[in-house]
């Protein structure tokens, strides 16, 4: 197998993980250098339908059907059994790493983003596995939630982060527990810079607004860059990861960060390894003022998010390009409780 994502690792400060995979996937992730595994939301649909394992899936969720009469409960249980299993392929390198890596993360229902909900599975998920990292949307609410669960000892994964502002937010959320409790438990937040991007292009497409295409390209790296270095400058003690990707770049752009990037396997990882390109780093490079001015004056949600104040606490969840990513998480989830629903009748 070609070593690109152990030479990205071993020149650089930039790590490699793996977003929703099969059991499979894991085994190849992680021989391919894969530190740690982001899951989310529409995995359970995925793997209903997936060709290889979909067999295996329907057999567990027929069994948890059988025993739980609510589909919402259920799901929650299917979900948190399969990606268990994820998590029990990465505990060795947990234990190799004293938990330094290996966490798998898993992310609630969607449709449930209340803080007492996050908190109550939060913590279940803690007692399946000493790997699992609890997955929580920087949303108002969810920075509620995560400030709770950090301080009960649950590592946490900050995810759909779009703007400076909700990446400053939950910095400081993670720098109160740093410096108050005696072990705190390891957090990162994901600034998902993909879809980020995505929805700057839809918005360009539909003619919403107008600025030169390889400007946007650069959005979402650009927004990343300024958050690593304002956590640089403030020494906040929690990890980056960089997420979504909907293109190769999402990947080769963080290159040199001091960051983990979280791809599928299927599209991007398989493809990147397969070019087994040359290591560079390109993300200290400077994002050209022409560029900045143009996205900052042309696109009011590059603006939103680049900018400091650019966003209250209380617009975090009706963000644009937040909404976008929570929306093909419901989508899937909906999708899944569809399919269980109608299972049932064939039981």
């Amino acid at each position: 197998m070609a070593d690109y994502f152990k030479r990205v690792e071993a020149k650089t400060a930039t790590r490699f993980w793996i977003n929703n995979v099969t059991k499979g996937q894991a085994h190849l992730a992680i021989e391919a250098g894969a530190r740690n595994c982001t899951q989310n939301p529409t995995y359970p649909w995925k793997m209903l339908n997936n060709e290889e394992e979909g067999e295996e899936a329907k057999a567990l969720l027929d069994r948890i059907l059988r025993e739980e009469p609510d589909n919402e409960t259920a799901l929650m249980k299917f979900q948190l059994e399969m990606i268990a299993g994820i998590a029990g392929i990465f505990e060795p390198v947990y234990r190799e790493s004293n938990g330094r890596d290996g966490w798998v993360t898993i992310q609630s229902s969607p449709l449930h983003e209340t803080k007492e909900f996050i908190v109550e599975w939060g913590k279940r998920y803690r007692e399946k596995a000493p790997n699992l990292m609890v997955k929580i949307p920087a949303t108002e609410s969810g920075i509620a939630g995560i400030e709770e669960l950090l301080h009960s000892g649950c590592a946490v994964l900050a995810t759909e982060v779009m703007s400076i502002a909700q990446l400053i937010d939950v910095c400081e959320v993670y720098e109160k527990a740093y410096r108050t409790m005696e072990r705190p438990p390891a957090a990162a937040l994901a600034h998902i810079a993909g879809i980020f991007d995505e929805e700057l292009a839809a918005q360009a497409k539909e003619g919403k607004i107008h600025a030169d295409p390889d400007s946007l390209w650069q959005a979402g790296i650009a927004v990343a860059k300024k958050g690593r270095r304002i956590m640089d400058q403030r020494k906040y003690h929690m990890g980056l990861v960089s997420g979504g990707a909907r293109g190769l770049h999402h990947f080769t752009e963080m290159v040199g960060a001091d960051a983990a990037v979280t791809i599928n396997w299927e599209g991007t990882a398989d493809k990147l390894l397969m070019r087994d390109g040359i290591v560079i780093d390109r993300f200290y490079g400077e994002t050209s003022p022409d560029v900045l001015e143009e996205l900052l004056e042309q696109v009011p949600d590059f603006r939103r998010a680049y900018e400091r104040k650019g966003l209250k606490p209380e617009e975090y969840e009706s963000f644009a390009p937040v909404v976008r990513f929570r929306n093909s998480f419901e989508s899937a989830w909906k999708k899944t409780l569809e399919y269980m629903e109608q299972r049932r009748t064939e039981l």
